[in-house]
């Protein structure tokens, strides 16, 4: 059961990541809203469709924030991808700091946050877009 491995994994993940923010100053709101997006990405993304771990996570997140957050969450917005994008950050950083992930993975993200926001931004305005389309016009 490999799944119910990585949740186990996530579960630990979350916790440091909680302790970590709560070592920041954050108000409880900011740190929950942190746990709740990252917890929606490693469990329900990577394990749930995918039985990737966090390293693993990484290389995906392209492929959350550009298409299967836009598609499938019904709350997907320009903010959202950009809130998600800096919780992952945070989570990121701290599990480099904390030794679960490694410097070229944390590299490899960060590149890709940066490369390809533009990008995914612009995903979402046509997505977006098409919720004005009357198809029964067509």
């Amino acid at each position: 059961m490999k799944s119910d491995e990585i949740i186990k994994a996530n579960q630990k993940h979350l916790a440091v990541f909680e302790k970590w923010l709560q070592g920041s100053g954050l108000s409880k709101k900011t740190i929950d809203n942190h746990v709740t997006n990252v917890g929606f990405y490693i469990n329900d993304f990577l394990c749930g469709y995918f039985e990737k771990d966090i390293a693993q996570g990484c290389y995906e997140v392209g492929r959350f924030l550009g298409d299967w957050f836009i598609r499938k969450a019904t709350w997907s917005s320009c903010a959202h991808i950009k809130g998600n994008a800096a919780s992952f950050k945070k989570f990121y950083a701290c599990m480099l700091e904390n030794g679960a992930i490694k410097q070229e993975n944390y590299n490899a993200f960060c590149e890709t946050i940066k490369e390809d926001m533009s990008t995914w931004l612009d995903e979402m305005k046509r997505y977006e877009a098409m919720d004005d389309v009357d198809f029964s016009a067509l």
